[in-house]
Parts: structure tokens; sequence; C-alpha cells
């Protein structure tokens, strides 16, 4: 099965594409109407607009360096996941886009890095949460509080908002994944704990992104290591601007194998010359 990922209309509906991920809210901020024959594509907590027009809702390390796209790591900017009014609008907005398509997709889903958020919200918000839990005999003192324990609150925001996204969702869920399946690295690094998150999700979609996939054995490699590790239904997004046919061909053979549908992100052009290739090759060496 092979689908798009795109923020055109028109290329929802080539019928090279068995589905179609259509970007109702992307990093940038911008938004559009949701398309009935679309799953719509929600960029959650990466708004570089939000994060413009105001600057309190942007994660911060404990000595207060903003997530934004001007630091090292960051090609946008993030929103704090424990802003209140800004996680309403997102939940309003997935609802909205679920009542005109039932599918969605949870895109930029977690806290930025390990270091996130020491906002004032956050540190309150943690402090309610460790005394809750040493009041009632689950947790130490808060003096006597890790990071481990701030690992774990940032773990209940994160599968909190997922269950209350997938409960307005009547269709499929969808949720995107940082490209690191190594044991503990996606708890660590975004609050993503995918044993509480994998009951509420239908489908998990990595993006293994290259500028030319000259070679691929690591998306051999990453792909793999999801599959090990999600009892979950997983597909494989490949990015398609500017790359060959060929090496985007033997991508999407790798990851065919693993996952339960490859799609192309962003150059849906690219991408259906690429099926209309593969199907052209499948259809050689009929002998008569």
């Amino acid at each position: 099965m092979y689908g798009v990922v795109t923020r055109n209309e028109d290329e929802t509906e080539w019928e090279e594409f068995d589905r179609a991920f259509y970007e109702v809210k992307d990093v940038s901020g911008r938004s559009s109407e949701p398309l009935s024959e679309a799953v719509s594509m929600i960029s959650c907590f990466g708004d570089n607009a939000a994060g413009e027009e105001n600057p309190d809702l942007v994660p911060v390390t404990p000595d207060g360096q903003p997530a934004t796209r001007e630091r090292t790591y960051f090609d946008w900017a993030y929103v704090c996941p424990t802003h209140e009014g800004y996680r309403e609008g997102l939940l309003e907005m997935i609802a909205d886009s679920a009542a005109v398509s039932s599918d969605v997709r949870l895109d930029d889903i977690g806290f930025p890095r390990p270091e996130y958020c020491y906002c004032e919200r956050c540190n309150e918000r943690f402090e309610s949460w460790v005394r809750d839990r040493h009041e009632s005999g689950d947790g130490p003192p808060p003096a006597e509080t890790t990071v481990e324990d701030r690992y774990a609150w940032r773990a209940e925001v994160i599968g909190e908002f997922v269950e209350a996204a997938a409960d307005r969702i009547p269709g499929r869920t969808y949720m995107t994944l940082y490209p690191d399946p190594y044991e503990g690295h996606l708890y660590e690094r975004a609050g993503i704990e995918l044993s509480s998150i994998e009951p509420h999700v239908d489908e998990f979609v990595v993006p293994l992104y290259d500028t030319h996939y000259g070679t691929t054995y690591w998306l051999e490699a990453i792909a793999s290591g999801f599959e090990d590790r999600l009892q979950t239904p997983l597909s494989v997004e490949l990015y398609a601007v500017d790359v060959g046919i060929d090496e985007l061909i033997h991508a999407v053979e790798v990851a065919a194998e693993y996952g339960e549908s490859v799609l192309f992100g962003y150059d849906a052009a690219n991408a259906r010359a690429t099926l209309r290739r593969m199907d052209a090759d499948a259809r050689e060496g009929v002998e008569w």
C-alpha cells in the first residue's frame, strides 16, 4: 500500500496513492481546511507562528534556553505541551478535522528534548505531581526527586494528551514517531512511553528522510527496530523531494518489508513517477 503526504488538495485524489495525508496544520503554523477524503495531519507541538507571537508558549531549559528554530537541533519552534490554552485549541482542531474526515494523524507529539521543559508552569505542575504521589505513598518526598521523576511526569503529560486526542477521533488515529527505536530514547527525549500510548493509536508513522538514499542499511536498521518494538501497525514515510527515482525505488523496496504502507513526503509528482516505474518494471520479463 502506498500513500502521499501533501499540502496540495488535488494530489490527495491521484489514483496512484491508496491513501493521502493532508496537512491541516504544519510546523509553520499555517492551517488549511480538512478534506473529507484525506487523513487530516496536524502538527501538534511544532508551531513557528505561535512561538513567535507568544514566547510564553515556548519550552525552556533549566537555564532559560528556548526551543526555537534558532537553537541547535531544532528546525522549527516548539510549544510547551502543558499550556492549557494551546492544548484546548489543538483538541478543538482535532475534533473539527475528525468531523470532516474521521481519520487524523497526530504529528510532532512530545517535548522537544530531554532538557525541556522547565518553564514556571511546568515546574509548578511537576511539584504538584510530586506532592500528590508522595502523599499517596507512590513517590519520594519533593526534596528527593530525580530526573527520572521528571521523565515520568512528562510521560503522563504526553500520554494524557494523546488519549484526549484519540477520544475525539472516531476513525483511525495515526501518530508520527521520531525515528529513534532504541529502548528508552523516545521516553527520555520526548516523554513518549510507547506502552501507555499504543492502546490509543491505530497506526504509527516513522519518517525516514534522506535527500539521496544512496545507501539504505540505516533505513532497514531503524524500520526493523520499530517493527520489533511495536505491537501496533507501522508505516514508513520517505522523502520524495528531488530524490532520484532509482534511489527512491530502492528505499521503497526496503521500507515495504517493514511497513504497513510506504508513504511519500511532499513531492507527489516524483512519488507518482516512482510508482509508475515500479509498475512498469514488474511487467517486464514476460515471455511469449
